[in-house]
């Protein structure tokens, strides 16, 4: 069974993006495994950090290689990606072996997707992630799905997504799944 590692791009517990995960981990239920990381402790990204590995660098690393893709799960932060995510992005996407700067890092490779919850700039996050994804060495999947909050979700907490997002939420778990298959 195919592993996905989801990576929420809000650390904030209950967030959207978090319950956008948890909808998109049912529309791969008995396809995939999947898994969430956690790399809250990763630090803001610093080369005088890079030797020796830091445990928390190693452990996203590891769950990165480990993993045969990536879902983000991504806010938009003044219409860009989230610092937490970019910051992460920043580590993962170094060289594993620092002697040749050029050479594989956890990323290389992977099949990377990306959704996101806001309420306004889905075009531009998705464009951002559209030229990052290949310049870090992934493959990025499409198609990306954006929704906004609806509207009692800011009085009771709760993400609801009607029939049709959800519907492209399946069909984006179909394509990542085509992507590593």
């Amino acid at each position: 069974m195919s592993k996905i590692l989801f990576i929420v791009g809000s650390l904030r517990q209950g967030s959207f993006n978090h319950q956008l995960a948890q909808l998109a981990e049912k529309a791969l239920e008995g396809k995939a495994e999947v898994s969430y990381l956690e790399y809250a402790d990763v630090p803001v990204f610093n080369q005088d950090l890079e030797l020796p590995v830091l445990a928390s660098v190693d452990k996203a690393r590891q769950a990165v290689q480990d993993a045969d893709a990536i879902w983000i799960f991504s806010p938009v932060y003044n219409f860009s990606i989230p610092g937490p995510v970019k910051n992460l992005l920043d580590w993962l996407s170094r060289a594993i072996d620092l002697t040749d700067p050029t050479g594989p890092s956890a990323l290389n490779g992977k099949a990377v997707t990306v959704s996101s919850v806001a309420n306004g700039g889905h075009d531009q996050l998705f464009d951002i992630y559209r030229n990052l994804l290949p310049f870090i060495r992934t493959t990025a999947v499409e198609p990306f799905t954006g929704t906004r909050v609806n509207d009692t979700a800011w009085a009771d907490g709760q993400l609801v997504l009607d029939a049709d997002k959800l519907a492209e939420l399946k069909t984006q778990a179909d394509a990542l799944l085509a992507a590593i298959n």
